[in-house]
């Protein structure tokens, strides 16, 4: 991303849950990120969130995760906001509706239902892995399930969902990510090849469930 001429990192949680190393991944985005907001594995891992809430495979890697941290870095984790308004944008990680609650935007009718609970022209999210881009302007509202870049235009109001870096789920296993340039006013969803193998390796050396080793080479 520093490559392409980004200047700052916005991170929308799940900083920790599936992978095996989530202490060095809390101290990257520590180093990187001008602004964090919680997700719903990072407040698992430091019993913030019932684990009754996630299946069995998230659960077990929960706990795996929380024997991992040293107090600082569950410290950091329990202190991160749900919900952050950074220039033009809010960021939350599921939905800004009730963030707590950790409501999934998937559908265009879950996008459109949001814009009435934040205030700022765009709201960023992640949760369901999948990117996406719901608009609303002065002919009314619709919804991009799989955007490339889109033109922010005056007067409209944008939801966008930037996928996930970590664990994809919409059929690409490469990473993904966005660009907000705030000067050509586009944002851009790239998709960037990484070693998967070398992360399967090492979740299945950390004795995780091998489900999540799997599944990224096939991005589901």
């Amino acid at each position: 991303m520093n490559a392409r001429g980004a200047d700052g990192l916005l991170c929308l949680g799940d900083v920790v849950g599936y992978g095996a190393d989530p202490g060095p991944c809390i101290e990257r985005v520590r180093q990187e990120a001008v602004a964090v907001v919680s997700g719903n594995h990072d407040a698992g891992a430091v019993g913030l969130l019932d684990l009754d809430w996630f299946n069995p495979f998230a659960r077990a890697a929960a706990l795996w995760t929380a024997e991992q941290l040293d107090p600082d870095q569950r410290a950091y984790l329990s202190g991160l906001p749900l919900v952050v308004q950074w220039d033009e944008a809010t960021l939350v990680h599921a939905s800004p509706r009730v963030p707590e609650e950790w409501d999934y935007l998937i559908s265009a009718r879950d996008g459109f239902e949001a814009f009435p609970f934040f205030k700022t022209q765009f709201c960023f999210i992640g949760h369901s892995h999948r990117p996406g881009v719901w608009i609303e302007g002065p002919a009314g509202v619709r919804f991009e399930p799989n955007p490339s870049q889109q033109e922010l235009l005056p007067g409209h109001r944008y939801i966008v969902n930037v996928g996930s870096v970590g664990q994809p789920r919409d059929g690409d296993p490469r990473a993904a990510c966005a660009i907000w340039d705030t000067d050509l006013r586009t944002i851009t969803i790239h998709r960037v090849p990484y070693d998967t193998r070398a992360v399967q390796a090492k979740i299945r050396g950390a004795g995780l469930p091998t489900i999540l080793a799997d599944r990224l080479a096939h991005g589901i």
